[in-house]
């Protein structure tokens, strides 16, 4: 009996594998059902039992039996004890799909979603292109009298979402993620995959966020690591720096500044300099 039993509820179990493996990455549509230890949701999927756990959950969300719910299917786990279908609130994706859902353009591939990056509960900001010059990719997301945004920002119950636009040039392309500080310089660093940001000063709370959460997202978004500096510091460390350029033998205002704009700041830098370089400065 036992043997008979075990077969039969791993043919189900196959059975639920079979017709839930495609619809990995996908949304769904469920019902709470009730909860389990540990703050576990088991959600009502139709023909079986999906599983939101407590760590997929988004901060501040709350439910009760019978409540809809709407989720990123994450995974489907063959070997799981309970429900097989993972489910997520929290992942990044979720707001990928809901946009493809409200906006027709990203679910013809007109407009893309190249990036996304979350903070559950609180901020997402996504960028965007578009293969057709006459399509705005943010005006189609953001949609007539900002409805589309609207819907995906009521799903996930007031979540902050902005939408930039995507740029080849990585520069433009963080100017455009740090918004909505405005960014009167960048100064990159290729070899460390790194950009200093420099905005006004009555900016530079804006720029950074609410605990940093802005240029950690731009950061996410662009994936350069950024960092945030605001006019008069930038023209401290300026002044500083062609200061001890100076000191170098035959460093006269004008020299230093040379090799400052160069993208020299220490005379460390200097030492381990080319000769070409030199002099060409």
């Amino acid at each position: 009996k036992q043997v008979l039993l075990q077969r039969v509820r791993d043919a189900e179990r196959d059975l639920i594998f079979n017709e839930y493996k495609d619809r990995k990455g996908e949304l769904i549509r469920g019902i709470v059902r009730r909860f389990e230890k540990g703050n576990n949701i088991i959600v009502d999927i139709g023909k079986t039992e999906g599983i939101l756990s407590f760590r997929e959950q988004t901060p501040r969300e709350t439910y009760r039996p019978g409540d809809r719910i709407v989720a990123y299917v994450k995974d489907i786990d063959r070997e799981a004890r309970g429900p097989q279908v993972i489910l997520s609130r929290s992942d990044p994706r979720l707001v990928e799909r809901l946009f493809e859902a409200e906006v027709p353009e990203i679910y013809e591939g007109i407009v893309k979603v190249v990036a996304c990056a979350r903070e559950p509960g609180a901020r997402s900001k996504i960028a965007v292109t578009s293969r057709d010059s006459d399509v705005d990719p943010v005006g189609a997301c953001v949609g007539m009298k900002g409805s589309r945004v609207q819907a995906v920002v009521q799903e996930l119950r007031g979540e902050k979402i902005d939408i930039v636009p995507h740029d080849k040039d990585p520069a433009r392309f963080v100017c455009a993620a740090i918004q909505p500080a405005e960014v009167n310089k960048v100064i990159v660093d290729e070899a460390d995959h790194r950009m200093e940001l420099v905005v006004p000063d009555e900016k530079l709370s804006l720029a950074i966020g609410a605990k940093g959460q802005n240029v950690r997202l731009a950061a996410q978004l662009t994936g350069w690591k950024l960092d945030i500096i605001s006019e008069s510091k930038f023209k401290l460390m300026e002044e500083t720096a062609i200061a001890t350029l100076q000191r170098v033998e035959c460093g006269t205002e004008k020299v230093a500044r040379s090799m400052y704009r160069a993208g020299f700041r220490a005379v460390e830098e200097l030492a381990d300099a080319s000769d070409a370089e030199l002099s060409g400065i």
